[in-house]
């Protein structure tokens, strides 16, 4: 791929996918583009290089991905928000709706610490529903969600409705199919 590839180009639209009339954003393309991943990583940090984060929340999987340099280069910790049943220990849940049925989110309680300001990061807004469920396993333990981060948005879907005041930060946006 060619070193000055822009993020809309790298990001790949297929459509009908994962079921017709949907057309999926796939940041996959960015990940093998090192010079675009890189400027992910560089914008990420920009935007909140003077912000007051304790610490960086990623959805899985493909937020694992953007959010763990980032929580390097920051020098702040990285918690893991998984799909039910892959944490080990004692953890907080929440259950919410998909476009497609419903899917159920955990993090370790251990790594929730109350007062903490966190950042939750996943790598597509659409909905909110995901983010908005992070949200709320987060609060079980006390922290405070300061914002939310995806590398793309899409407006389009009224994910603001659902995630309500707190800031909501994009690389990327697209407002319509």
């Amino acid at each position: 791929m060619n070193a000055n590839i822009s993020l809309d180009q790298a990001i790949r639209k297929i459509p009908d996918f994962p079921k017709p009339g949907i057309l999926f954003y796939d940041i996959t393309g960015i990940l093998v583009n090192p010079p675009a991943f890189r400027e992910c990583i560089d914008r990420m940090v920009e935007m909140y290089e003077h912000s007051h984060i304790d610490a960086i929340a990623a959805i899985e999987s493909r937020g694992f991905v953007f959010a763990a340099p980032f929580a390097e280069r920051m020098g702040i910790p990285l918690i893991l928000i998984r799909k039910k049943g892959k944490l080990p220990g004692q953890t907080y849940g929440c259950k919410y709706n998909l476009e497609y049925g419903t899917a159920e989110l955990e993090v370790h309680r251990a790594d929730v610490k109350a007062g903490e300001r966190i950042l939750v990061m996943d790598d597509l807004i659409a909905t909110g529903g995901t983010l908005n469920a992070a949200r709320n396993v987060l609060e079980q333990g006390g922290a405070t969600v300061s914002g939310f981060f995806g590398v793309v948005g899409l407006p389009f879907l009224n994910y603001q409705a659902v995630l309500g005041e707190i800031p909501v930060r994009t690389l990327i946006e697209y407002h319509g199919e």
